[in-house]
């Protein structure tokens, strides 16, 4: 047993540049672990090893010249300050919250994302789950598959989505095409982001308090940041009002959970539309029940398109880094940004 632990130490006995991987990508659990595989570069997987990862970090310290990572997977100062040779990261998401950017910039190392590949799909999904909190569309099929068609009343009336006013708060890639789609809804759009757009005709509100005074649903789009951890909050939520709904494609703990939930309880808002929460994969139990929310696992970048786009942009950064040459997706690290957009 001893000698197969310390063969799962080991990297593989080649030339090729090595990948450090501290935890696996979802991709890998869907395509398995070649999905991002390459003849220019080789994954060192530290999950594989029986070993603590401080143990294996300094085994193999010398040997890892980059990172592949994903949102779930942090790679923090005291994991950088361990790999002197490490030159590049390269995370599955398109936000970058869980790298020590600061480190990376004081180091000198580069980080690549995965641009605006995932933008399109999220913002379908953003208006899929406001269509569907609105005209209680997961609620109604629960309904009818419960039987309840028959022995029970008229189901209750949803709202219409057409010529709603709906806050935007992140202007960014997948703010824009959110706001793309809302236009054909004949919707008045509004927006909250690091500055005001120019060439944008939506209506700029620098307080995300005061956007949601003036706005039917509120649709979080921004980054993580320690600026906009809980930016969501009591204030804003009671801003929102009980006719108002949120949806968030962003991050969990951009919206403070604990207010959330009681707002929700006490029918304060009318609905959300959740695809992250705040301590994934837990939620919160009190939703569970509630026919005002319609929940889905982080997964709203999640399409076969995309992650094949996916596939070929991350393979693509690294042969870039180590045939130095310019990367597909580099993440700008000198203006760590407040709002996306």
């Amino acid at each position: 047993m001893a000698v197969a632990a310390e063969n799962q130490s080991q990297p593989p006995q080649n030339d090729l540049p090595y990948v450090l991987i501290l935890k696996p990508p979802a991709a890998f659990n869907i395509f398995g672990d070649r999905f991002f595989h390459s003849p220019k570069f080789q994954f060192l997987k530290a999950f594989e090893s029986p070993f603590p990862l401080s143990q294996f970090l300094l085994t193999h310290a010398q040997s890892v010249q980059a990172i592949l990572t994903s949102a779930s997977g942090s790679v923090t100062a005291d994991t950088i300050r361990l790999l002197p040779h490490l030159g590049l990261v390269v995370t599955t998401s398109q936000g970058i919250d869980h790298i020590d950017r600061s480190e990376c910039r004081r180091r000198g190392i580069a980080v690549a994302g995965a641009g605006t590949i995932f933008s399109t799909d999220c913002a379908d999904f953003a208006v899929g789950l406001l269509l569907d909190v609105l005209r209680k569309v997961s609620a109604a099929n629960r309904y009818v598959k419960q039987g309840l068609w028959s022995s029970q009343e008229n189901y209750p009336l949803g709202n219409k989505l057409g010529g709603k006013q709906v806050g935007i708060v992140g202007l960014g890639s997948i703010g824009t095409e959110v706001a793309k789609r809302l236009e054909a809804f004949r919707c008045s759009i509004s927006y909250n982001s690091r500055s005001k757009k120019p060439s944008v005709p939506y209506t700029f509100y620098p307080n995300v308090v005061e956007l949601a005074v003036n706005c039917d649903a509120l649709i979080i789009c921004c980054a993580l940041t320690d600026e906009t951890h809980h930016l969501i909050g009591k204030e804003v939520l009671s801003a929102l009002g009980k006719d108002g709904v949120i949806i968030n494609i962003a991050r969990g703990p951009i919206i403070d959970e604990k207010e959330l939930v009681q707002c929700l309880i006490k029918r304060e808002i009318r609905g959300a539309g959740l695809d992250v929460f705040e301590h994934e994969p837990d939620v919160p139990v009190e939703l569970l029940a509630l026919d005002n929310v319609v929940m889905s696992p982080h997964n709203a970048v999640c399409t076969t398109e995309s992650l094949e786009e996916l596939r070929k942009t991350v393979v693509g950064n690294f042969e870039a880094f180590f045939s130095n040459e310019p990367l597909l997706t580099p993440v700008p690290l000198d203006d760590l940004p407040h709002l996306s957009g």
